[in-house]
């Protein structure tokens, strides 16, 4: 029997350059009771190309094309459904940790009509240089020699910086705390935590345990 799937899920949002930590953090706060942590970039790793949306992503990217928003959005969708019927993720009780979408403005007027938004926690890492420490020591430690590249690593944090501030204009500023992310791991969980346990929808919640 499937769980009853809600209209709009809850969700908290993690934003952040690349290597400023959300992956760590949105893993962490899955391993608490109430939250399912959500990571599009391990869902994309892990979609089946023999599945009808799987194939449809193979002929954008084998056409050497992006892949539509709309279409990524669907597969978001389908994604956590799939969580849902399988009984790992409990919406009637567990608050949704999105990690990796949406990533534009456009995704996340797409999304508004799946997640309730309920805070965006933006880790902020304005020293470039550690960034850039962070992304080449995770790329050579994964193998990925290309991506330890400093020109490859600086395009990827200017894509996140233009399609951020897309992003801050469509969210109204009271949903968004921003943290800094240059601060150690525990440190950054601790101001999160603490913002979570303020909020009105946590301090509500009947099942906290």
């Amino acid at each position: 029997m499937s769980s009853k799937r809600p209209e709009r899920y809850k969700s908290f949002i993690l934003m952040g350059a690349p290597g400023s930590g959300k992956g760590t953090q949105g893993a962490v706060l899955g391993q608490l009771p109430r939250f399912y942590h959500f990571s599009m970039g391990d869902a994309f790793r892990s979609l089946d190309t023999r599945t009808e949306i799987g194939q449809e992503f193979v002929r954008y990217s084998s056409a050497g094309q992006l892949v539509p928003d709309e279409v990524t959005v669907r597969f978001f969708r389908a994604q956590v459904d799939a969580r849902v019927d399988a009984h790992d993720f409990k919406p009637d009780i567990d608050i949704l940790v999105l990690d990796g979408i949406p990533r534009n403005r456009r995704q996340a007027e797409l999304l508004d009509k799946h997640v309730e938004v309920l805070q965006l926690f933006h880790l902020s890492c304005p020293d470039r240089a550690e960034l850039i420490t962070r992304l080449r020591k995770r790329a050579l430690k994964s193998g990925r020699l290309d991506d330890a590249n400093e020109e490859v690593i600086q395009s990827r944090i200017r894509t996140y910086e233009e399609e951020t501030k897309e992003l801050f204009d469509h969210y109204p500023d009271e949903l968004r705390t921003d943290i800094d992310a240059d601060q150690t791991p525990v440190k950054v969980l601790y101001e999160m935590i603490g913002v979570i346990n303020q909020h009105p929808e946590w301090t509500a919640s009947p099942a906290k345990a």
